[in-house]
């Protein structure tokens, strides 16, 4: 075995052969097995060059943001723009032309727990988990679909893909069966798992886990289409009739699964790629920005943009000339996304992710470390933009679809509670543009109780019969699960609720 390692560098994956027993021995003999130490190798320099190169080259480059006419805003947009987009989208999803795409690969340990982030709670009324909320806001999307045009033709649902990990796979499937997925029909929910690459220290060198594991993390979200190639994820979609695919990260709270008016932005540009994107109004904010490199359409994250790039502005408006915050939200037309699983999924280049990660000592004692101490390698999902033809850019607001649950109370964003705050906000903006009188005792918009359930409304709709009606808060407003048509208000009807409250 050390003959295998030695001329890699890794002969310290074996240091502690003699206090393993048989059946560790095993263990640790199949995760080397599995590992090409010579690509690993290679990866490894030739991610910590191309970083380097990055970062010397960039004056050299043509470095330009995206042309205005590929982007569009949902700000700057008519109404008639807007129903038109969504008319387009809303068509596309009850025709059966839309997949969504859920990437859920990774753990809550940066939260503090050991299962799948999109397991966690925000602590509302409801105690709904990430996967809940999205799961309604699908059902409830489905619904406007089949009201705005009366059907939805085969698979009569929109397809949920959701990439897992090795470590979440399981998990993850049985909290689905476990809530009945949550009242969608399993046959379009699609699990597949992504892959995995070794930990390594800042030095190449391949971290253990324990004596006898070798530390493995998701290969980024980029590992996605490795993964669609592995599952037959394609040639699923090709058959459900699939044309198009809005693909997501877990975390976002505020997250618009399939919005109709991104897909509908996206077939009127009739563009094979796009992103989301909200606008970066603080150079130092550590988010990639959009933009074209030597006029290939590319991510720069914050660590790669030059100080002159990221402080530059537009000298009348004054906004940041490179604005466009990728928020990983995307859309992908099928046949574009079949081109760069046959043609180019290979070629996507590993990037280099410092983290923190625990390992074993030489001592043989497992380490939690504080600090960054090792590197993870992984490929992004927007590694295919330089692929794209015509890539539209679709800029929302932030504070109506974008909070991110990346951090543990530790820290003072994207965490819980704002997570939670800025989705009761948004509740808020939607009962006073419905028209509805407010009571609240207190002004203090963090410290709000509001809650309206996504069965209920998607994006603000359907709540128009409470103009001028009187509300008080706190306030949960559910839908009926014994009759659809009506809304539940802390539990009963809008007569009790207003009886009980003295608000007629």
């Amino acid at each position: 075995m050390i003959n295998i390692l030695a001329p890699f560098g890794q002969e310290h994956l074996v240091q502690f052969w003699d206090d393993l027993s048989q059946n560790e021995r095993e263990l640790l003999l199949d995760d080397i097995e599995q590992i090409d130490f010579a690509e690993i190798r290679e990866i490894y320099a030739s991610s910590v060059n191309a970083s380097k190169q990055l970062a010397e080259e960039q004056e050299e480059m043509d470095i330009a943001p995206v042309p205005s006419e590929c982007r569009g805003s949902m700000e700057q947009s008519t109404p008639e723009q807007r129903d038109k987009y969504e008319e387009y989208g809303l068509r596309a999803i009850s025709n059966g032309e839309v997949a969504v795409l859920l990437l859920a690969g990774g753990q809550g340990t940066r939260l503090g727990v050991s299962y799948p982030k999109g397991m966690y709670s925000v602590k509302l009324q409801s105690n709904k988990s990430l996967f809940q909320l999205q799961a309604e806001r699908l059902a409830r999307i489905q619904r406007v679909a089949r009201e705005r045009y009366g059907y939805m033709k085969p698979p009569r649902a929109i397809t949920w893909y959701i990439m897992t990990s090795e470590n979440t796979r399981d998990t993850i499937i049985e909290y689905f069966e476990q809530n009945s997925y949550f009242g969608l029909n399993k046959e379009n929910i699609i699990f597949f798992e992504q892959g995995t690459m070794p930990c390594l220290s800042r030095d190449g060198k391949i971290l253990l886990e324990q004596k006898h594991r070798i530390s493995r993390s998701p290969d980024g979200n980029g590992g996605l289409y490795k993964a669609l190639v592995k599952s037959d994820i394609v040639e699923d979609m090709q058959r459900r009739g699939i044309k198009y695919v809005h693909a997501y990260c877990v975390d976002n709270i505020l997250i618009r699964i399939a919005d109709p008016l991104f897909v509908g932005f996206c077939i009127e540009k009739e563009a094979d790629c796009a992103a989301k994107a909200v606008k970066k109004v603080e150079p130092d904010e550590s988010v990639g920005v959009v933009c074209k490199v030597n006029n290939r359409y590319q991510v720069l994250e914050y660590s790669e943009i030059s100080h002159a790039l990221r402080n530059q502005r537009d000298p009348i408006t004054g906004d940041l000339t490179y604005n466009a915050g990728n928020i990983c939200n995307h859309f992908v037309t099928i046949d574009f996304l079949d081109e760069v699983c046959k043609f180019h999924q290979k070629d996507l280049k590993y990037h280099i992710a410092e983290k923190k990660i625990p390992y074993v000592d030489e001592d043989g004692v497992v380490v939690k470390p504080s600090n960054k101490n090792g590197i993870k390698l992984e490929k992004f999902i927007f590694d295919i933009f330089p692929f794209s033809r015509n890539l539209a850019i679709w800029e929302v607001k932030r504070n109506d679809e974008f909070s991110p649950l990346k951090n543990g109370l530790n820290e003072r964003s994207d965490n819980e509670v704002t997570c939670r705050i800025d989705l009761m906000r948004q509740h808020y903006r939607w009962l006073q543009a419905a028209g509805a009188d407010i009571i609240s005792s207190d002004t203090d918009e963090s410290k709000l109780i509001l809650e309206i359930s996504p069965l209920v409304s998607y994006s603000g709709e359907s709540l128009e019969f409470l103009r001028g009606k009187k509300l008080s808060l706190p306030l949960r407003i559910d839908l009926d699960s014994e009759d659809p048509t009506k809304f539940l208000f802390n539990g009963t009807s809008f007569e009790v609720y207003q009886r009980e409250n003295n608000l007629e």
